[in-house]
């Protein structure tokens, strides 16, 4: 149920009178810089162009800072056990982001060789990961698939397998 709005008071300024009053404020300012001398008008706009740019960078700091401390402070949960952040969801929804943020930049979004390369990027990481954290059971396969000796033993499922890469190659290579 909709509240009902009563009349501001006298004493109480509303948003769009305040707008009303700025556009009118900045309306007037550049009909005056429109009718000054060039001088005026580059001094104005130097002057003008500063001031946002002392601004932005003052803002752009804040806002650095802020987001730079957020990240630390979440970090710093995470290696303490406090939270646990699920990094391919992270990452996930940052690639989204900076697809669409390249999609509206340059008219076109990644292609798939580029998603191709990200997402085996991101297995390798974590086979390197796994094979870091499972010593133990990484040289227990590799000791299934050698010989005692060390030698190599292929079996169909290498086989299999190269053939697979070798033809999903050369498909990508020939429909580019």
């Amino acid at each position: 149920m909709p509240i009902p709005r009563s009349k501001p008071s006298e004493d109480e300024i509303s948003v769009d009178d305040v707008k009303k009053e700025a556009k009118g404020i900045i309306d007037k300012i550049v009909k005056d810089v429109g009718k000054a001398p060039a001088t005026h008008q580059i001094a104005i706009g130097t002057a003008s162009g500063w001031c946002t740019g002392y601004i932005a960078m003052k803002v752009g700091k804040v806002a650095a800072v802020a987001a730079g401390g957020g990240i630390l402070l979440l970090q710093l949960a995470a290696h303490k056990g406090y939270i646990n952040i699920n990094w391919d969801k992270v990452c996930r929804q940052v690639d989204k982001a900076s697809d669409k943020i390249e999609k509206e930049a340059t008219g076109k979004g990644p292609g798939f060789m580029d998603k191709m390369e990200r997402f085996v990027d991101r297995k390798i990481d974590k086979a390197e990961e796994s094979l870091r954290n499972n010593k133990r059971k990484a040289r227990r396969w590799w000791n299934a698939m050698t010989k005692e000796d060390g030698s190599f033993q292929i079996t169909t499922t290498h086989i299999f397998h190269a053939g697979f890469f070798v033809g999903l190659a050369l498909s990508l290579v020939v429909h580019r």
